[in-house]
């Protein structure tokens, strides 16, 4: 669920080379044991689409139907996940949630069966306070009741989000001052869902909050590392400049969520869809679409099919890329977006080149980038296919757009 929630300023250290980022050694074993989460989540969520009205179960199986048309779900494409709305507004007696009969006539788990059937997964969202954000009941209080119900119907994948939880105040829909760490009802549910006996994604929407990235990987299997991405290009920017400096945190386990993709709302264009696209698939965040995928362009489904950074994203290796500074290059700057990332493949290396204000030629030699260092390589251009070898590359971009290679030594 997305909420207006303040973004607070959180000033990094941005970095020029891997081996320099945080070891996190001790975090990066401790990864939440239960089997998912090997490579980020792709898939889709319902709001970003149409918030509450997009809460159906008739919107969730089309939507499902495209994935397998489209070609989606060949390309990686699995989770198909309703966000907020879809219970009804109070539990029942015996203090079970209830899914909204007008939205879900044949209830969930008819729902999930079919959904399933179709070779792909199926995602609720709820919340850890008492009320979700948009006022249906929460799971404060009932965390091992819920994450059995989930399993009884069969539920792949649950979204817990931050809305109405313990405050020093009254509590609010976004508490700004809250009364103990979000770790902690955020571990109720973890320990819910594995009583549960069923393999179910974990998916942390803190918000950023506590810095769940230093603490995220052995409670779930992602981490909402900002406040919300629906605003805009500006948003695009933010949470790109804010990921950079605590990539070291996401490995095969469990990585940090960057948040559901804006591409096909109309808010971006071509270009800032391209980067927006690329950046969260080089920084392994999940790829969540949040648009109606029935009615994407033809040029949009290019965009987000496009099988190289999918590969990228999905690789086995699960090292998220982060920006680098190149010799002569001026240094990262908080809050804005850097034109230089670099990040390790387990046969290979991704670099992007990113124009994030006007059009410009941006070069670089690969004996700057962490991971290469000097030498001949071969490259391909993963937009537009170009390939090429040598001791540098270099694009002409337009403004916010992006050029993403990957490189392997000849």
């Amino acid at each position: 669920m997305h909420l207006q929630a303040l973004a607070r300023s959180i000033v990094f250290k941005f970095t020029t080379n891997f081996a320099s980022l945080p070891s996190n050694a001790k975090g990066l074993q401790k990864r939440l044991p239960n089997g998912l989460g090997k490579t980020p989540a792709l898939g889709w969520n319902s709001w970003n689409q149409a918030g509450c009205n997009a809460a159906t179960a008739e919107v969730a199986l089309r939507t499902a139907k495209a994935f397998v048309d489209l070609g989606l779900k060949d390309v990686g494409y699995t989770y198909v996940n309703i966000d907020d709305c879809w219970s009804t507004m109070s539990r029942n007696s015996a203090g079970e949630l209830v899914p909204d009969p007008a939205k879900f006539p044949q209830g969930m788990k008819a729902v999930a069966d079919q959904i399933h059937d179709m070779g792909l997964k199926f995602g609720l969202y709820g919340d850890a306070g008492i009320k979700t954000c948009a006022g249906y009941p929460g799971s404060e209080g009932h965390e091992e009741q819920d994450a059995k119900q989930l399993a009884e119907w069969g539920i792949d994948y649950w979204k817990h989000d931050n809305c109405f939880t313990p405050c020093n105040g009254p509590v609010v829909q976004t508490c700004p001052n809250p009364a103990g760490n979000t770790k902690t009802w955020y571990v109720k549910m973890r320990d819910a869902l594995e009583k549960s006996g069923s393999p179910i994604f974990y998916s942390l929407c803190n918000w950023g909050r506590d810095e769940v990235w230093t603490w995220g990987a052995e409670v779930g299997n992602s981490w909402r590392m900002s406040v919300d991405n629906w605003g805009g290009w500006e948003d695009v920017v933010r949470i790109a400049s804010s990921a950079a400096p605590i990539a070291n945190y996401s490995a095969p386990g469990g990585f940090n969520d960057l948040d559901m993709m804006i591409v096909g709302n109309g808010k971006l264009t071509a270009a800032e869809e391209r980067t927006h696209f690329g950046i969260w698939a080089i920084a392994k965040s999940p790829i969540i679409l949040g648009t109606d995928v029935t009615r994407m362009s033809d040029e949009l489904l290019k965009v987000v099919k496009n099988k190289g950074l999918i590969e990228i994203n999905q690789d086995s290796l699960g090292k998220a890329a982060t920006t680098f500074q190149p010799s002569g290059a001026a240094a990262p700057v908080n809050g804005q977006l850097y034109p230089y990332w670099a990040g390790p493949l387990s046969d290979g290396v991704v670099v992007a080149l990113v124009a994030p204000s006007g059009a410009q030629t941006y070069s670089v030699n690969f004996s700057d980038v962490p991971g290469l260092g000097s030498g001949t390589f071969s490259w391909t251009e993963l937009y537009s296919g170009r390939t090429g070898s040598g001791t540098s590359v270099s694009e002409d971009l337009g403004q916010h757009d992006i050029a993403v290679f990957k490189v392997t030594k000849e």
